[in-house]
């Protein structure tokens, strides 16, 4: 992990070029002329290289030279998601917020974080100065950006990539030149990059040149304090991934990506396979290797690795039921290592694409999808047996995908619930012209033949009635096809995958399916676990419908406290994955405040939960004394943040730290009561 950047070196060195002291009027003069003739006129104006630097990007910008201060504001909504994206950063914020306010006292100087683009995070310092703060937009959610707002000591630091002071006459836009600011870059301990910047601003009198200095400290104890966060992260990803690794070869390549897709651990093996496999770029702590949209991996791993590794094992790494990062698994040989040499790209592509639409990294799932990639390797008949919702069509596509070698074989997919007993078998085997009532006068091929080369699905197998199902076992065995009412054979080279969601064994013995016809789908046969067999698989299932409805419906993912966690991890699922996906669509419908507690859940999650040992929530609320009571808390514990809110004068960490909650729990209460109102 890179140590944080620390120096001084490019403050001294502007400094250095100032030659004389600060003169406000000289500097005015020189801004003048600046503006009317577009540069300084004389080589020894007392103006930095580093200040008219940023005046000719300031007017390249266009920026107003005679602007207030910053005119864009972000809105409340939008604010609240920027302060959950940087999250990181403000709590690794708040212990040094905390230590400068009591060193600066009553000092007229206010404390400013930003994120990477220059949009204020959190204020904080005296209160008098926060207020005249307001009269230029040096607040929260405010944008100031050298883009923006011209010189000052946020965006010209952005610039730069070094501390910068910025005093009085020296800022390009006239309405905050009454002010001095210093702002020194905070950097990324993993990869160096600026990720915000703290600030010192407030009337010209307060510059002294050690707030330089103490600017390039507080970054530092920021980023310290990032290395530290990022280091517990990262041993809470390697603790995630020990859980992973049965199955694997001792010399398979490991390597841990976090929530940003960065590199944060591998193997020695990991690097050897990694120059075999992408000789041109070396393995390093802090490459990036999948996309994120800060902090948020994508919902398909897989498709998110760069070409050459897609073909690689890739599993999602749950904490505390959130997906924080990844392992890659640089498997030493093929999973299968069957014939997958003999596939085409296009057919390797689709594999892929097959194996990413099973969502889990369970062992139970693992092992099945593992088994059931080997058995598609031959041609015999595959029998699926599974409670409702388990995804069993996403299974025999896998069996279609991994028996490829052109990736143009036909998938044909039925389901023998959905046709009545007079249709049934015309759709299947096809007929001759007029064969039965309804039949078509030119005749039809039945889904075996439009499955010719390829695998036909047939879901509910169960379902065939008994009079059609010799006709099925006949196909089967002489691998010819008789339309309804045509005694001409027709070769057909078919691939059978049958799933059911009833015990077919049960129906043998109780005369409703044939047992030859049986034991002929099943001589190769899997059970796909339910959900509730399937460890560590619902958290991540959630993280990944969660995030493909937010894309559907232009909304952001929701997030879920540890509670409704709990509950949805203990819920038995008897719908399954189907039904768990209807849940997360639901609530990324109805959720009003984007954060899902115990009480957004229906019914048949909360209460026998309820009855048993977790409190009821405010959210359900009943009409008697416990209910008013319950209201009138909700009540009291409004009024007390609402109250610590301002006397802590917007300042959020303040506020936070004064009623003992976490920065994150605050604004969720406050979204929460505001959005009551």
């Amino acid at each position: 992990m890179a140590k944080p950047p620390f120096s001084l070196e490019g403050y001294k060195a502007s400094d250095a070029e100032q030659g004389r002291p600060y003169d406000e009027g000289e500097t005015n003069k020189a801004w003048e002329n600046f503006l009317t003739f577009g540069d300084l006129r004389r080589e020894n104006a007392p103006v930095r290289s580093v200040i008219e630097d940023s005046w000719q990007r300031s007017v390249k910008s266009g920026v107003d030279a005679r602007g207030k201060g910053s005119h864009l504001l972000a809105s409340p909504d939008d604010l609240y998601e920027l302060r959950l994206k940087n999250d990181d950063l403000l709590g690794s914020s708040a212990e040094t917020f905390r230590r400068i306010a009591e060193v600066l006292g009553d000092a007229a100087t206010m404390v400013v974080i930003t994120d990477r683009n220059g949009v204020v995070l959190e204020v904080g310092g005296d209160r008098r100065t926060i207020d005249a703060g307001h009269d230029i937009r040096l607040e929260a959610g405010a944008a100031w950006g050298e883009a923006v707002t011209g010189t000052n000591g946020i965006g010209t630091a952005l610039v730069t990539g070094k501390p910068v002071h910025v005093h009085a006459a020296e800022h390009f836009s006239e309405g905050i030149k009454a002010w001095t600011c210093v702002g020194s870059p905070i950097r990324s301990p993993i990869d160096g990059s600026i990720i915000g910047i703290v600030d010192f601003s407030g009337p010209q009198a307060i510059f002294h040149r050690h707030n330089v200095a103490l600017a390039v400290v507080a970054a530092h104890h920021i980023e310290l304090a990032l290395s530290e966060k990022i280091r517990i992260e990262r041993m809470r990803l390697l603790e995630a991934s020990i859980s992973r690794m049965p199955g694997m070869n001792s010399s398979d390549g490991v390597v841990i990506l976090d929530r940003f897709g960065r590199v944060v651990h591998h193997n020695d093996m990991a690097s050897v396979r990694w120059h075999r496999i992408a000789q041109s770029q070396d393995l390093s702590i802090g490459r990036q290797l999948l996309p994120s949209d800060d902090g948020f991996l994508a919902r398909d791993l897989a498709k998110g690795l760069p070409e050459e590794l897609r073909e690689q094992r890739i599993e999602p790494l749950v904490v505390d039921g959130v997906v924080k990062g990844a392992m890659l698994v640089l498997a030493a040989k093929p999973r299968t290592g069957l014939a997958r040499s003999q596939m085409s790209p296009a057919a390797r592509a689709a594999l892929v694409s097959a194996k990413d639409a099973i969502v889990g990294c369970s062992d139970a799932l693992l092992q099945t999808i593992e088994k059931i990639e080997r058995a598609a390797l031959g041609r015999t008949a595959i029998l699926l047996e599974g409670e409702t919702g388990v995804g069993k069509e996403l299974f025999a596509r896998l069996v279609h995908a991994a028996s490829q070698n052109t990736g143009k074989e036909p998938f044909i997919a039925f389901n023998c619930g959905a046709a009545s007993k007079e249709l049934l078998g015309g759709e299947l085997f096809g007929h001759a012209p007029g064969a039965y009532t309804g039949a078509t006068r030119e005749g039809r091929p039945g889904r075996f033949e439009f499955a010719n080369g390829g695998v036909l699905s047939l879901d509910e197998i169960g379902e065939m009635p008994m009079d059609l199902q010799p006709y099925l076992l006949r196909v089967l065995e002489e691998r010819a096809v008789y339309r309804l009412g045509d005694n001409k054979a027709r070769s057909v080279d078919v691939r059978l995958v049958a799933s059911t969601n009833r015990n077919l064994k049960q129906e043998v013995a109780e005369g409703r399916f044939r047992k030859d016809l049986y034991f002929r789908i099943g001589v190769v046969k899997f059970t796909i676990p339910p959900l509730r067999e399937r460890l560590g698989d619902v958290e991540i299932l959630i993280d990944h419908f969660n995030r493909r409805f937010a894309e559907t419906y232009g909304t952001q993912p929701l997030r879920f406290e540890a509670a409704t966690m709990e509950l949805l991890r203990r819920y038995s699922w008897p719908g399954n994955v189907r039904e768990l996906r209807n849940l997360v669509e639901n609530l990324v419908l109805m959720t009003i405040t984007g954060i899902v507690a115990p009480r957004d859940l229906p019914e048949d999650f909360v209460e026998p939960a309820q009855s048993s040992s977790l409190p009821q929530r405010a959210g359900h609320r009943s009409t008697g004394p416990e209910g008013d009571e319950i209201a009138r808390f909700d009540e009291v514990e409004r009024r007390a943040i609402e109250r610590a809110v301002a006397t802590a004068g917007g300042n959020i960490a303040a506020a936070a730290e004064k009623l003992g909650l976490s920065r994150a729990t605050l604004y969720r209460k406050l979204h929460q009561y505001r959005s009551r109102t």
